[in-house]
This record gives C-alpha cells, structure tokens and sequence, in this order.
C-alpha cells in the first residue's frame, strides 16, 4: 500500500491532488480549475474556497479576479484581515472604492456581527409584542413608549449597518456616465476592480456612488456582489 505519498508521488501515481496539495506546489492553474469547479459548478462556495481562489488568481497575476474573491469571501464571511487584503492589493494597483479609514474599519467588526445582532433584536421585538398583548389592558403606557424606542433602535441597526450591494468593474474602461443612457455626459472611465457602491438599477445600468457623486456604469461591465 502507498501511504504518505508527496505531492510529486502522487502525480505520478495517479493520484488526484487536493487544492492545498496544489497550492503548496505552486500550481496556481491547475488550483484554480478545480476551485472553479467547486464555487462555481458544484455551489461550494464556502469562505475558504473563495479565499484560496484569490490566492491562486493574485499568485498568477489575475488582481480583478483576486479582488472578486476576496470581495465574495467578505460578503459572505466578513473579516477585517480579508477587507486589509483587499485594500493593499486594490492601492497597489491604484484602485478606488477601497478606504483605509478608521470608520470603515469599524464597519467591517460591526457587518461581522451584524446577522447574529438582527436576529436577536428581532427575537426581542417578537417576545415584546407577545408580551404587550397579552397584557395590553394592564400595560402602562411607559411600557409602549419603551417598547417603540426598542423598535426604534433595531431599525437604526437595519438600516445602518445593514451591508450594501458594491460593484467590481470587471472590464478595463468601463464608461462612467452622467445619466443611464448612451446619450449622457460622459464622466470617466473606471479600471478593473474598481470597487463602486450600488445605489439601485435602471434599466441595463446600475447607479452608483463615484468620487462622491452619482454615476451610471452598465451591468454588464460589473459584477455585483450583495
């Protein structure tokens, strides 16, 4: 029997390699084939997953496709360490849409809590409210008056924390207009990996937020990640 084969072993025995296995020997390509596969194909797209494909894609120089996973394993699991990841890479490359400041920081510790927190403050307003009518008769109107500001601030939470939808431009010059239409003022043109926040959708465009103004970009030259 063949047991502890090395990597170089196994290849030539036959054996499939895992991702680790062929990260380790630095064999990006075939790493990122069979992550594909799983993220994409299978639906296994699990924090990790997304995290070793950006590795793969920077280690080939793929920085748009390293920004896009870095920027799915965010969403789907937020860590201030993979948002710092980002960021570097982005002001390497001289992108915008990815601040460094203290409050986005914050941020990032805050959407990490963020669901665990909603869930909580809607079990609250549940057991509130069953709580209030079943003594509504006897309920002080002090306790309503709590009970609203409760309500009050679990939507603050809502709607402050709550993560919003960004589009990473996935084509170089992507087109920046001043309205949704080809008829618009032209605005600029972003680069790959360009990091701007979605503000809603018309029609074949999305509105988003550029160097503090609303601008339009096509959907089809972003993906957006929610």
């Amino acid at each position: 029997m063949k047991k502890n084969l090395p990597a170089t072993a196994a290849a030539t025995a036959g054996a499939p390699l895992g991702v680790d296995s062929l990260l380790a020997a630095r064999q990006y390509a075939a790493a990122t084939a069979l992550l594909r596969r799983q993220v994409w194909g299978q639906q296994r797209a699990s924090a990790r997953a997304l995290l070793q494909l950006a590795y793969a894609q920077q280690q080939l120089g793929h920085y748009p496709a390293a920004l896009l996973y870095l920027g799915l394993a965010q969403a789907r699991q937020p860590r201030l360490d993979t948002w710092r990841q980002q960021a570097a890479l982005a002001a390497r490359h001289r992108l915008v849409g990815y601040p460094t400041t203290w409050q986005q920081e914050l941020r990032v510790r805050a959407q990490r809590y963020y669901y665990p927190g909603l869930q909580l403050l809607l079990a609250g307003a549940v057991l509130g409210a069953v709580g209030l009518g079943w003594r509504w008769r006897r309920t002080r109107p002090a306790a309503w008056l709590g009970y609203a500001g409760y309500l009050g601030v679990a939507g603050a939470y809502l709607l402050a924390l709550a993560p919003a939808p960004v589009g990473l431009v996935a084509r170089p010059g992507a087109v920046l207009m001043a309205g949704p239409g080809a008829g618009a003022a032209w605005l600029s043109t972003a680069a790959a990996g360009d990091r701007l926040l979605v503000l809603g959708h018309e029609d074949i465009w999305l509105r988003v937020r550029w160097q503090d103004r609303v601008a339009y970009v096509r959907e089809a030259d972003t993906f957006v990640i929610e």
